[in-house]
C-alpha cells in the first residue's frame, strides 16, 4: 500500500513545473515599457552613443551619436553569439553632423544580442560593440 506522501509527489512536481512555465512565459511576453536604452563606447579617437527604444523581436531603429573623428561610413551589425546568428550589416544614414540613424534592423528572435557599430573614415575603421537584450 502506497502512503499519502508518495501519491502527492507527482502532483506537487506537476504543480511546480506548471508555475515555473507560466512565470517564464509571463516574463517573455510582459510589456517592458522599457523606453529608450542608451549606451556609450569610446575607442581610439571616437565615442559612439547607441540609442534604441524598447528593443524587441522584429524591426528596430538605432540612433547613433558619433563624436571625435568624423566617419564616412557607419554600419550596424547584429550578432547573437549564443545561437550562431550574424546578420548583414545595415547602413546608418547621416541625419546631421555626428548623428546617424538606421532603418528597421530586423532582430528575428528574443535573447542576448551584440550590436557592432563600425565607423570607417580617413583614419581607418573602428568598431564599438554594445550588448542588447531583446524581449
Amino acid at each position: 500500500m502506497k502512503s499519502t506522501v508518495d501519491r502527492r509527489k507527482p502532483v506537487l512536481l506537476s504543480s511546480v513545473v506548471a508555475v515555473l512555465a507560466a512565470a517564464i512565459v509571463a516574463w517573455l511576453v510582459w510589456p517592458s515599457g522599457g523606453g529608450e536604452q542608451v549606451q556609450r563606447s569610446t575607442r581610439g579617437a571616437s565615442t559612439v552613443e547607441l540609442a534604441v527604444t524598447d528593443p524587441h523581436q522584429g524591426g528596430n531603429v538605432f540612433a547613433l551619436t558619433v563624436t571625435g573623428a568624423a566617419p564616412d561610413v557607419v554600419t550596424v551589425e547584429p550578432v547573437m553569439p549564443q545561437m550562431g546568428h550574424a546578420l548583414a550589416p545595415s547602413p546608418a544614414i547621416a541625419q546631421a553632423p555626428g548623428l546617424f540613424r538606421t532603418g528597421d534592423v530586423l532582430l528575428p528572435m528574443s535573447g542576448q544580442w551584440e550590436i557592432t557599430v563600425s565607423l570607417r573614415g580617413p583614419s581607418g575603421t573602428t568598431q564599438h560593440v554594445f550588448p542588447l537584450l531583446v524581449k
